[in-house]
């Protein structure tokens, strides 16, 4: 059963595991299930989703109940009206507050604007020797994508050097290899934890959190950092 988070006539939001793909895609490849055929079964009614997150991302997923409110949440989205906030740990130590911005090439081979805003909430150094180094450094932020770039988190922390712990196409695979061998842990520490936006009948201001879930815990309980917050 899919946790639902928020749910009315309109709307209904979802704290998407990570794994799970939201629906069919050329570029994520095929799955037994998916999201949006899950969360149909569980409700008994056809769902839109309004917008995507990777596979490995978990997190706030938010969907429509008919196409005119699809529409309207579209619109909000391309407007960039919708403040979309995620967790994730990352290798090293970075700036304590940093705007990236930094052009991105789409999956089509097209070059788009992109720009993420991310504050350092704690900082870990644990007794984890890596190549030369005797320890290893981490630390937790909460990225703010100013745009919607196709994997944008990923790639605009793999370009200052600060890669997400756990992800391996715009990661640091000898790191994630560490970790899997150290700690049996292979989860691409990424999670959508809050979406605010305006309700598209009455206007009102929504804010949706989703927990982390026990895997991103376990690292951050190895880390010593104090998550207490988003579970």
């Amino acid at each position: 059963m899919l946790e639902i988070l928020y749910r009315d006539e309109h709307l209904i939001a979802i704290n998407k595991p990570s794994g799970l793909l939201v629906h069919k895609s050329f570029y994520s490849g095929e799955a037994d299930t998916y999201a949006i055929q899950e969360l149909k079964k569980q409700i008994g009614q056809k769902v839109f989703p309004v917008h995507r997150l990777d596979r490995k991302t978990s997190g706030v997923l938010l969907f429509t109940l008919d196409k005119e409110t699809l529409r309207t949440m579209n619109d909000q989205f391309a407007t960039r009206q919708v403040e979309k906030k995620y967790l994730a740990i990352l290798r090293g130590w970075t700036k304590e507050e940093e705007t990236i911005d930094y052009d991105l090439v789409n999956e089509n081979e097209i070059k788009q604007n992109a720009i993420t805003y991310y504050q350092r909430l704690q900082t870990s150094e644990i007794d984890l020797p890596f190549l030369q180094h005797k320890t290893s450094r981490y630390c937790l932020v909460e990225a703010i994508p100013k745009t919607g770039r196709f994997h944008q988190l990923r790639k605009h922390f793999k370009h200052i050097l600060h890669p997400i712990l756990g992800c391996r196409k715009h990661g640091c695979n000898k790191q994630n290899k560490l970790w899997l061998q150290t700690f049996g842990i292979n989860k691409m520490t990424l999670h959508a934890h809050q979406l605010i936006f305006n309700h598209p009948i009455s206007n009102e201001r929504i804010t949706v959190n989703a927990t982390i879930d026990d895997e991103f815990k376990k690292v951050g309980d190895i880390l010593n950092f104090d998550l207490n917050s988003y579970s």
